[in-house]
């Protein structure tokens, strides 16, 4: 796990703010980290670089994934955290995934694709590639190969993605995608687990959730251990584990200038953030 943490730190994959100054998230609420998985794809510029090479070729469903698979490649072969994270991943899956009963590897667009392509390819299992409107196609291991495919008989299927929040993906594309092809989805290995309640719904559906590391206390203690933060951060981390709305409320109490300045800031997104934040009075 300490591996893992450190390469989360390492790529800006997880972020810790200041503990004067949180981020913004999308709502308009405060919260302390910020998790982008996908930069684990040796950095942030890597990964975005990435992100526009799919969203130019997603339409091309039969040759999108050996496009991927080339970049993949490259990234593994000259990024040496990339390499180290998927060799970790590869290492879970064998010592907790048995894989005599898997034929297939799949993942869904986009990011899950950053991990699952390379990882099919080395290990020599063919991978399914799920699009957000539910096509697949099916590529050999080496990715000379894609073809649609109607039935795969009743086959088992490892899922490998980036991250799994509360499992919606899964619920609305990834699963449904799966059982039309007549096959199954038995496991789901992830880097990251937020802990929102994914795990419970895969059971649900009848897959077995894996994950490298959670989103939770021991995490960020390990990040103080490793002095990847200090210890006023993790004890704000801490407390917006146990009740994000309370230790926001409590930040705010006492940092009383931090909204006006945010109303005031230079950057507009700020600015607008803290205007949402204010209107719908989320920490009064």
């Amino acid at each position: 796990m300490s591996e893992v943490v450190n390469l989360l730190f390492k790529t800006n994959a997880l972020r810790v703010s200041p503990e004067d100054n949180p981020f913004w998230y999308t709502s308009g609420k405060l919260g302390p980290y910020f998790v982008n998985t996908h930069f684990l794809y040796g950095g942030e510029e890597k990964a975005n670089d990435l992100l526009s090479i799919i969203d130019a070729e997603k339409d091309n469903i039969f040759d999108c994934p050996k496009i991927v698979f080339d970049e993949a490649m490259k990234t593994y072969n000259s990024d040496e955290d990339f390499k180290k994270l998927i060799g970790i991943m590869m290492d879970y899956i064998n010592t907790n995934i048995d894989l005599s009963e898997i034929t297939y590897i799949s993942g869904g667009e986009r990011r899950d694709w950053f991990f699952s392509i390379p990882i099919a390819n080395l290990l020599g299992i063919s991978h399914i590639t799920i699009y957000k409107d539910l096509k697949t196609v099916v590529s050999d291991s080496e990715f000379t190969e894609t073809k649609e495919v109607t039935d795969l008989d009743n086959a088992k299927v490892l899922h490998i993605a980036d991250l799994i929040t509360v499992a919606s993906s899964y619920e609305r594309a990834w699963v449904p995608a799966i059982k039309a092809l007549n096959a199954n989805m038995v496991s789901s290995v992830v880097v990251v687990d937020r802990l929102q309640g994914g795990e419970g719904i895969l059971a649900n559906l009848g897959v077995a959730s894996h994950s490298l590391v959670n989103i939770d206390k021991d995490l960020f203690n390990k990040a103080e251990q490793q002095e990847l933060i200090t210890s006023k951060q993790k004890n704000m981390i801490l407390d917006y584990i146990d009740e994000p709305d309370v230790a926001m409320k409590t930040f705010i109490q006492n940092h009383p200038d931090f909204l006006p300045s945010q109303l005031n800031s230079p950057n507009p997104k700020s600015a607008e953030k803290a205007r949402l934040c204010i209107e719908s009075k989320f920490y009064e």
